[in-house]
């Protein structure tokens, strides 16, 4: 699992056999985990995260969105 970057206890990574599916990273905080979707920015699901923890979870995607890119493309080549 490439990890991004960490922030506020937030763990942003994507998963190594994800390179299939459009940009997106997966957001883990406290025994939750939330899938986002890069383009368009959304949410596509949260596990055990309260709704804050989500709301910040996609605002910190938004603040990172370019180094999330280069980070995806440099890994699975695209």
């Amino acid at each position: 699992m490439p990890e991004i970057f960490r922030k506020e206890g937030f763990v942003v990574s994507f998963y190594s056999g994800d390179g299939h599916e459009p940009i997106h990273v997966h957001v883990r905080k406290a025994g939750g985990e939330a899938k986002i979707w890069v383009e368009p920015i959304q949410i596509e699901y949260g596990k055990r995260m309260e709704w804050q923890d989500l709301k910040r979870a996609e605002e910190l995607v938004a603040e990172n969105i370019d180094l999330i890119k280069m980070r995806w493309n440099e890994y699975f080549g695209n």
